[in-house]
């Protein structure tokens, strides 16, 4: 499809959708209250949410500064001034009177004004309005970005969560693994030193055996380092000193099927879209105001105060002034200044257009490729789980056989080899369900409906 197709609505902060905002409800889906606390707490402690917040605060203010363009300003002037002037070779005065010629007339006078003044722009062709409007608009944005980073610590959390968790039933798995390797190495050495094996072959069985037993200690310690790191990047997203004693999880049950019919209006609820949209509007109202700064401007002052050469006589109306004063001014030639940037407003608005489009378009992608990975990794969990079974019949099976003397070695230990890496596979898979359905809450900026009230106060 032509980005240039894709139908892009001009504001959707009044859909019910887009009011309702990203909701982190569909954490509760998992029924983990430890999960739901941990995103809780991320949310009031995680450093990047802080970042967030801060740019937000920026962006609120720069919208103010903007709208202080469009009121009137006013300023208290105080100035003090003593001056003394000689009137050189002017005919009196001096000692000697206007005879002598060192005779110098002097006087000294003091001069104090106090003036409030006002100064405004009348914004007669809404130069001003558009640049408020514009920054407002970049303040919403900022304000869903909020929200963005927001999901995406809800999402990072619950994803860490389930590989703490994982790893801690592999490390479980690996040391069980370990225990029976080792306990299928010391039968082994136990019938090699009673000699009970041909010449020569209990020797290579033997060392094969002790081989998977240290190759399964190597996989346990390896499943503990990544339990450690997995609580450590848990801590930081928490805001806390990676310690990397957080308490294990446990990957809970994978949550029901994924509702048939689900509204694509739900993907105007996501933070993203909602901000490339508002950056869109913000560019639009830029390209006003750059248009508009072609016009003339018409600014009024006024002042008024008084003047006097006495500072106690500073308060009294009797010496009062005052001034009015109006001036337009038309830009004539700056240079292809003022057109340039208009221009530049031009591509940037074709720039914000790409880019909403393009936001909208990912979401699309990203509710497709979780709905397909959701139908995929169920059919591979489906297939492990059957091999698993029929791996453990043959481990079972192997071990009988071994007893009574009817099957080698190396049967068994492929049996066991084989069962705890599907049994591993198992926890993975069960991993990336849960992860996977994590990925879809955040495509679809929430539940799978949508939250009935508005969005809570940025």
């Amino acid at each position: 499809m032509d980005q240039a197709d894709l139908e892009v609505p001009s504001s959707w902060q009044a859909v019910k959708e887009a009011r309702a905002g990203v909701d982190t409800d569909w954490v509760t889906r998992f029924k983990d209250s430890r999960l739901r606390a941990l995103v809780d707490e991320a949310l009031l402690n995680n450093r990047d949410l802080r970042i967030a917040a801060a740019r937000l605060d920026q962006a609120q203010q720069q919208a103010r500064i903007a709208g202080a363009a469009g009121l009137p300003t006013a300023d208290l002037t105080f100035a003090g001034n003593r001056q003394k002037q000689n009137f050189i070779g002017f005919p009196i005065g001096g000692p000697g009177g206007a005879s002598d010629p060192g005779a110098v007339f002097s006087n000294t006078f003091n001069q104090f004004n106090l003036t409030p003044a006002i100064n405004w722009e009348l914004d007669l062709w809404g130069r001003i309005r558009a640049g408020v409007s514009a920054a407002t608009a970049e303040a919403e944005a900022a304000s869903k970005d909020i929200r963005a980073a927001q999901a995406s610590i809800a999402a990072q959390i619950a994803a860490t969560w389930f590989t703490l968790a994982e790893s801690k039933e592999q490390v479980a798995l690996a040391t069980e693994a370990e225990a029976i390797f080792q306990k299928t190495a010391d039968a082994v050495r136990e019938r090699f030193l009673r000699g009970q094996q041909e010449d020569g072959g209990a020797a290579a069985q033997l060392r094969l055996a002790e081989s998977d037993a240290a190759t399964a200690r190597a996989a346990r310690i390896e499943r503990q380092q990544t339990l450690e790191s997995s609580a450590r990047q848990l801590e930081i997203l928490l805001g806390r000193y990676p310690s990397g004693q957080l308490a294990a999880a446990k990957l809970p049950p994978i949550p029901g099927k994924v509702p048939a019919g689900l509204p694509s209006e739900l993907l105007q609820r996501r933070p993203d879209v909602l901000a490339a949209e508002r950056r869109f509007a913000a560019s639009g109202k830029r390209l006003s105001e750059a248009r508009r700064a072609l016009f003339p401007r018409l600014a009024l002052t006024s002042s008024s105060g008084t003047t006097t050469g006495d500072l106690s006589e500073l308060l009294n109306s009797d010496f009062g002034v005052w001034q009015l004063a109006g001036n337009v001014v038309q830009p004539l030639f700056t240079g292809g200044q003022l057109r340039a940037e208009a221009k530049v407003r031009y591509s940037k608005q074709d720039e914000a257009l790409a880019q909403l489009q393009q936001s909208v378009l990912k979401a699309f992608g990203e509710v497709e490729n979780t709905l397909a990975a959701e139908r995929l990794l169920a059919e591979r969990a489906s297939a492990i789980d059957s091999a698993t079974s029929l791996a453990a019949q043959a481990d079972e099976a192997a071990r009988a056989d071994y007893a009574g003397g009817v099957s080698d070695l190396l049967t068994v230990l492929t049996a066991q080899t084989r069962l705890v890496q599907l049994r591993s596979q198992q926890l993975t898979l069960r991993r990336l369900r849960l992860e996977n359905r994590v990925n879809l809450h955040l495509a679809l900026g929430g539940d799978f409906k949508p939250s009935p009230g508005p969005s809570s106060p940025q």
